[in-house]
């Protein structure tokens, strides 16, 4: 049910640019659904490419612009970097970024390699600076532009069984600072969204069992579970202009957790 007209609507969000990593599903497939409703531009990459097209369905039978979709292997930085460049060539700039993708397969220490490790941090952690990277000249042509980078409440708990992603997770703070501090000066905004345990299909099919609803549910000070659409709500704000004087800052989303 599009029960849209019951939240904000943000004029600054109409017809501005927005890329989405791990668009296809869970908290992306959010984001991206809330972005078509206000009216925005936007293209995602992901490698769910029947997930990807149900999507754009759903989005376009809805009456909203159907968004842009790029079968994309975000720990490739050549095709990575080829996917900026056809956004580009298609939108003219990039307004907004938002660096969603991410891995939390579980995981003990005793079995992280050389090889697990790299490859954790090329999921979690490398594409959030590359794709940066490649949206900040359009971004400082245009003297305006919003980065939202997703962490997680995950390091601060702190969260057990995946440290990789953990330990990622955690960067992308630091990374987010610092990256507002090297583009304040052209109008370029930089903050971080830490959701805590999001009802996505993922989660549901792997992880929430009624013995972790019950630790989330205790956990927070909100005695209910946290949905997808909520975090896009948070997204939404942090990248129109109502937010215009943010940067720099990280958001818990967590009904009260952390």
């Amino acid at each position: 049910m599009d029960n849209s007209s019951m939240f904000a609507t943000y004029p600054s969000l109409r017809n501005r640019a927005v890329i989405v990593t791990g668009g296809a599903s869970g908290i992306g497939e959010a984001i991206v659904t809330a972005f078509a409703v206000q009216q925005a531009k936007v293209a995602f990459l992901d490698i769910e490419d029947a997930a990807a097209k149900q999507l754009i369905q759903r989005i376009a039978s809805s009456g909203h612009p159907a968004p842009m979709y790029l079968h994309c292997n975000l720990t490739d930085i050549d095709v990575l970097q080829q996917a900026i460049e056809k956004i580009l060539a298609t939108f003219g700039t990039v307004d907004i970024l938002v660096n969603n993708a991410a891995n939390d397969t579980r995981h003990s220490i005793e079995e992280v390699t050389s090889e697990s490790w790299d490859q954790s941090f090329a999921v979690n952690l490398k594409p959030q600076f590359f794709m940066a990277q490649g949206v900040i000249p359009a971004m400082k042509k245009a003297k305006r532009g919003s980065i939202i980078n997703m962490s997680s409440i995950s390091w601060i708990i702190p969260s057990t069984g995946l440290p990789m992603y953990v330990t990622a997770k955690a960067a992308i703070v630091g990374m987010t600072r610092t990256l507002a501090h090297e583009l304040g000066a052209d109008n370029i905004r930089v903050n971080c969204v830490l959701p805590g345990a999001i009802l996505t299909e993922r989660q549901k099919r792997l992880w929430f069992t009624p013995g972790y609803q019950e630790e989330i549910i205790s956990s927070q000070a909100l005695k209910r579970i946290i949905l997808p659409e909520e975090v896009a709500s948070l997204v939404l704000f942090l990248a129109a202009d109502d937010s215009g004087a943010i940067t720099n800052q990280s958001y818990v989303i967590d009904g009260g957790w952390v």
